[in-house]
């Protein structure tokens, strides 16, 4: 693998550099990484759309802030291009179900796992180790996804939990007491 490639003809670059790496490249140094694994819900007023993310991240205490991105060939980006508010799911290994849903092209999401709506209107899973439920506070478009800020208004915890459900190298695992070092 090579540090760093230059962006060819009609490939997209960061304004003042001249250097990138390949989206090949990029991928395969994240692969080492691992996410903690959420699912976004999301209404803007058509039906709920959900999505597995590992791009969410705390930001602020306080004010309780926090941000994930979407790709913008996600079939949830416009949806959640317009909601006013979002359910951060914070899974466990229990919730890996949800997780896969969530990250299932082409299906209808909500058809096979149990949900329901606070009674706010927001979209929620049931049984889910933990959500949060944020107002979207901003949005900014990075390269070809959309990284959203928001404010958490409400939460839910179902249960503690020693299974901390991740993804790394592309696929699914299972952190723990027996996985500490």
């Amino acid at each position: 693998m090579t540090s760093a490639a230059h962006a060819g003809p009609g490939e997209p670059s960061t304004p003042g550099f001249t250097e990138s790496l390949s989206p090949d490249e990029f991928k395969a140094v994240f692969r080492g990484h691992p996410g903690g694994v959420a699912v976004i819900t999301a209404d803007a007023g058509h039906g709920p759309v959900a999505l597995t993310a590992t791009s969410v991240s705390s930001v602020s205490a306080d004010p309780p802030l926090l941000i994930f991105s979407v790709s913008a060939q996600s079939s949830a980006a416009s949806v959640l291009a317009a909601a006013d508010t979002v359910v951060v799911h914070l899974l466990d290994a229990d919730d890996l179900r949800v997780a896969q849903v969530g990250a299932t092209s082409g299906i209808d999401r909500f058809a096979e796992l149990p949900w329901s709506r606070l009674v706010t209107g927001e979209t929620v899973y049931n049984g889910v180790r933990a959500w949060v439920r944020c107002a979207v506070i901003d949005r900014m478009d990075a390269g070809g996804s959309t990284v959203i800020a928001a404010h958490a208004i409400q939460a839910n915890i179902a249960r503690d939990s020693d299974a901390a459900l991740v993804y790394h190298n592309r696929t699914w695992h299972s952190l723990g007491p027996d996985t500490a070092i």
